[in-house]
């Protein structure tokens, strides 16, 4: 049996999840005792300063026994994450005037302490 045919015969269900950069597969496969498990791959492109570019893949394995506690933590960590700051995707990447707003902020307080400063000679005390 060739490589390809294995591997087509071991991908059961797939899904991409295309994120900017990144790309996620979610992949159910089967084990050689034909049990199923799932991978979950993050795929992000990197390009080189000459045009080229390459990507760098991470894997996770997945398996039944695990499903229940790590969907458990996955909920927990992710309502965590939405309670606390909310959907909207505050960043540098995402938000194109971050640093004008940083660099505003900064001018404004460095502002105001500059008005609030006394100049003081030490020998007036």
């Amino acid at each position: 049996m060739r490589e390809n045919d294995m591997l087509e015969k071991d991908e059961i269900f797939s899904k991409v999840l295309r994120a900017g950069r990144r790309t996620y597969f979610f992949d159910v496969r089967a084990t050689k005792a034909d049990d199923y498990y799932i991978t979950i791959t993050e795929s992000k492109k990197f390009t080189e300063e000459d045009g080229s570019f390459h990507f760098k893949k991470h894997k996770i394995y997945l398996y039944k026994e695990d499903f229940t506690a790590f969907k458990e933590i996955m909920e927990e960590m992710t309502s965590f994450v939405l309670n606390n700051k909310g959907e909207e995707v505050i960043s540098e990447r995402h938000q194109k005037d971050f640093k004008k707003e940083y660099q505003s902020e900064n001018l404004e307080e460095t502002t105001k302490s500059e008005k609030s400063f006394t100049d003081i000679d030490f020998d007036d005390i």
